[in-house]
């Protein structure tokens, strides 16, 4: 009798949330659902601990890493970006986290994958800078949802991005364009060094990258493809080939 292969173990980036004034460390379901039906993972949540983390002994024992989205941004200072405007969150203790984490597993070649404030996120960590409000700067459109609509609605298609030719995306969608979701306000302002761009949006806002010569899988998404993982063919081979590289990890 053949032995099961053991499911891989994922990091979920978490965040600090306060609860009735208790902080909790919490992460979005959608992604810890998406996980385990579309990569057949055990997902863990990664504590806010900042500096007391280990990063080391935490990627010795995870097959791979989701940095996920979230209401919060991140703070400016860590890319010498102005001041946030007035209302702005942020979540100082998951800055303090997901930031250095994310280049030990990348320098460690744990597999890592990267949505919308991850993807920000991994630019920062390598160096870049953000666009704080893209929706109002000159010659980009509105990249938010409508926070009047349902979430079915606002979690629906809203625009194409071109995929780069020969690129990552590219050749696991098959083609150089798909339909995508969209929820966010900021964006890439300068690529870091490092990266490379996978995706582009209509109007020349960066939505897709990966880590250059990377030695694991190492791609980051502006857009949210956890959300109904399995009835999107392009999601559910994104969060799979995510899956096979951190199995690859767990039996290296």
């Amino acid at each position: 009798m053949s032995r099961k292969t053991p499911p891989p173990i994922i990091g979920l980036s978490g965040c600090r949330k306060d609860i009735d004034g208790i902080d909790y460390d919490s992460a979005p379901h959608l992604f810890v659902d998406a996980l385990e039906k579309a990569c057949g993972a055990v997902p863990l949540i990664i504590p806010t601990l900042g500096d007391a983390l280990d990063c080391q002994t935490l990627i010795r024992h995870v097959d791979g890493l989701v940095f996920t989205g979230s209401v919060s941004n991140i703070e400016p200072y860590h890319y010498d970006g102005p001041a946030s405007a007035d209302g702005t969150e942020h979540d100082p203790h998951r800055d303090a986290t997901t930031l250095p984490l994310i280049r030990e597993a990348v320098d460690a070649g744990v597999p890592i994958l990267c949505i919308c404030r991850g993807f920000q996120e991994l630019n920062v960590a390598f160096g870049g800078t953000l666009y704080q409000r893209v929706f109002e700067e000159t010659g980009f459109m509105d990249h938010r949802s409508d926070a009047e609509k349902t979430w079915e609605e606002r979690f629906g298609p809203a625009h194409e991005i071109n995929l780069v030719k020969g690129s990552f995306l590219a050749q696991l969608a098959g083609t150089t364009t798909i339909e995508v979701n969209s929820l966010h306000a900021q964006g890439i302002d300068r690529l870091a060094d490092g990266l490379s761009v996978e995706a582009i949006a209509p109007d020349g806002l960066i939505e897709g990258v990966s880590v250059t010569n990377a030695r694991g899988f190492a791609v980051g998404v502006q857009w949210h493809p956890e959300w109904r993982v399995m009835e999107n063919a392009f999601s559910r081979a994104l969060f799979s080939t995510f899956a096979e590289s951190a199995l690859c990890k767990a039996a290296s």
